[in-house]
């Protein structure tokens, strides 16, 4: 059995804790092995909490603990400049979503380290069992050549990153049109929880479509959806033999036959099922089609995400395994993301150009 993955997080913040817990639950598999912080003060607090060393520099992190691989935790603003010291020391680095705020900054940090391949970006939406199962589906050919998602779910770059990566669309450029509208909505929760305010608010939905050049997207996003269960999350994907919406998959099945099928979760812990709760497998037509890696530890989708990123980071940092999510991939969802926002914003059309992280 091989050694267990090590890393070291820079940052302090609700995201980094949320990094040093998964670590915590899966010991033989992860190992967090120090922190990176600002203030001594803080070093001294996330070192006894974490039970890890922690340090003010990079630099220092590196002579003192040399980890596979290190997780940027830190606001967009200075993440860039970190991502590149740690590239310049070595250190395969999983920076937090987006590599950076903006288009210059990217282009920017790609110049300075985007050759050295050592970056990979913590985009972790496509690896929640239903949208792996999706994916698989589409893989097998279930449906067809996808020619088409829908996302409304999430927000910015991870809804991009879901229609890309379904639709393996590379980095030609994509033609972008938005408009947001405001309506009233009930708000019932935020990531505190209740907020026992049941009046409602002005929300703004921003809807846009992304033409790939014979693939497109459909973006769909309403203040706090993550949160707010008054709006659900839907997703479809759609190809030439067939479509998947949420858990149905329709599709020609041969001559004069059309299928429905579902995808269906094996959820322990209802009813007199006293095995705990846990997600075990996705089945599709009686062939499971997406199984927990980590079973038992009573995770949530996102938890089992981002821990199976954290792995497959961990994997690609010793050459065990492949790029789970390059920063090239990353820079490029970011721009797709940041021109939604200027055709919201501006009510106009926005084509992206070629960029130096699509460059051959």
């Amino acid at each position: 059995m091989t050694t267990p993955y090590t890393f070291a997080i820079v940052g302090s913040a609700w995201r980094a804790q949320l990094f040093a817990d998964l670590a915590r639950r899966l010991p033989d598999r992860l190992s967090l092995v120090g922190a990176v912080v600002r203030r001594p003060e803080s070093a001294e607090e996330v070192a006894r909490s974490w039970s890890v060393p922690a340090f003010l520099s990079p630099g220092e992190l590196v002579r003192r603990v040399r980890p596979d691989f290190v997780v940027t935790a830190v606001p967009r603003s200075v993440n860039p400049g970190l991502v590149t010291a740690l590239v310049e020391l070595g250190i395969p680095v999983l920076t937090e979503t987006p590599p950076a705020g903006d288009a210059p900054a990217m282009r920017e940090l790609w110049a300075a380290i985007g050759g050295r391949k050592l970056v990979q970006v913590a985009e972790q939406y496509l690896l929640y069992p239903g949208h792996a199962a999706r994916r698989e589906l589409v893989r097998r050919g279930v449906i067809g050549p996808p020619t088409s998602v829908q996302v409304s779910s999430t927000h910015g770059y991870h809804a991009v990153s879901m229609v890309r990566g379904i639709l393996g669309a590379g980095f030609e450029p994509v033609t972008v049109w938005a408009n947001t509208f405001t309506a009233p909505l009930v708000d019932p929760l935020n990531r505190q929880g209740w907020t026992g305010d049941d009046a409602p608010k002005d929300a703004k939905t921003t809807l846009a479509t992304l033409d790939f050049g014979g693939l497109s997207g459909l973006y769909d996003f309403t203040d706090n959806q993550w949160h707010n269960r008054l709006r659900s999350r839907r997703i479809v994907v759609r190809g030439s033999r067939g479509e998947i919406v949420d858990d149905t998959v329709v599709r020609l099945a041969g001559p004069g036959t059309i299928l429905t099928s579902s995808l269906v979760r094996s959820q322990l812990g209802y009813d007199l099922n006293l095995d705990g709760y846990d997600t075990e497998h996705i089945s599709f037509d009686g062939e499971v089609v997406y199984r927990n890696p980590f079973p038992g530890l009573r995770f949530a989708d996102e938890d089992i995400a981002i821990t199976t990123l954290l792995c497959a980071a961990g994997a690609w940092a010793r050459d065990e395994g492949a790029a789970p999510y390059p920063l090239a991939d990353g820079c490029q969802d970011q721009l797709i993301a940041l021109a939604i926002d200027e055709a919201a914003a501006s009510g106009a059309k926005v084509v992206t150009g070629a960029e130096p992280w699509g460059a051959p």
